[in-house]
């Protein structure tokens, strides 16, 4: 019997399927974005005719590309959750079972979307793009979750130390998503401009989940702010996949949104340090000599 390495633990194999998953979405939007989910002649497995299409960037290579992540990440997933149960930690468990168990769902989805739409009227259509994305986003947090619970015994500093540090990466990633952002008018929302927003934004899921985790029995309050600013940003993120028609007002919400994830984020910060420098005597102690 192999004996497996010691840097090969369980919380470093449910983070490379964590960062797979979270390149798996941002493909599937560059997928979906250029258009290529329609590509490969609706064939599967094979890609119009062949079973690995010409390795250039076209329609074909990106949706066949696409295919290839998606059984690697799906691998991944199945070999978290297994490992997960071998360990008997509930938390753990019950987290990567759960994405296990919207595996086949994602992957019926996809076979709607993307070989068998013809057969369905609303195969290639917006809400069953958007009930992709909305299963990829619960797969991920699910994910994310195990990752989370999976390193909670191996943290040296205290939550609140810990939860600076996540927000303070949270809001790097929201200022840098704003850049990308379709809500926010600097840049035109292009193709690479969707796939770098998703992935950036999903960046910011992962360290608000966090902040969430950790302060839950230290800072109710901090909590609940984190937990705002989560629901914000997967909320813009469904609307950037024109769950919604996608008019000028919508835009406007969108932008009040982003602004409004980047003040809860900040308003964290201010907390969290805030509550560093509260003194920990009663007052006047000092004075009781």
């Amino acid at each position: 019997m192999i004996e497996r390495p010691n840097w090969f633990t369980f919380r470093r194999f449910a983070a490379v399927t964590t960062a797979l998953t979270l390149s798996l979405i941002t493909l599937g939007v560059y997928t979906s974005a250029t258009g290529s989910g329609l590509a490969c002649q609706a064939q599967w497995p094979l890609c119009s005719d062949q079973l690995i299409p010409a390795l250039t960037i076209n329609p074909d290579f990106i949706e066949w590309f696409h295919r290839v992540v998606a059984m690697i990440t799906g691998f991944f997933i199945l070999g978290t959750a297994g490992w997960a149960w071998q360990r008997g930690d509930r938390r753990t468990t019950r987290a990567a079972a759960g994405a296990v168990v919207l595996l086949p769902l994602q992957i019926s989805i996809g076979a709607i979307t993307v070989t068998i739409n013809g057969l369905v009227p609303w195969g290639y259509s917006v809400p069953t793009h958007a009930a992709h994305l909305v299963t990829a986003l619960t797969i991920f947090t699910l994910l994310s979750l195990t990752t989370i619970y999976a390193y909670r015994d191996h943290h040296t500093r205290p939550p609140r130390a810990r939860s600076r540090r996540a927000l303070s990466v949270t809001l790097v990633a929201l200022l840098i998503s704003g850049l990308f952002s379709r809500g926010v008018p600097l840049l035109q929302y292009s193709v690479g401009a969707q796939a770098w927003y998703y992935a950036v934004s999903l960046v910011a899921v992962v360290g608000l989940l966090a902040t969430v985790y950790w302060l839950a029995d230290v800072d109710r309050r901090g909590r609940a702010i984190a937990g705002g600013a989560l629901g914000i940003v997967i909320g813009t993120m469904l609307i950037g996949r024109d769950l919604i028609a996608y008019t000028p007002t919508v835009q406007l919400l969108n932008f009040g949104l982003y602004l409004a994830a980047v003040g809860l984020v900040v308003a964290g910060l201010w907390r969290l340090f805030g509550t560093d420098r509260t003194p920990t005597t009663p007052f006047g102690a000092e004075h009781s000599e």
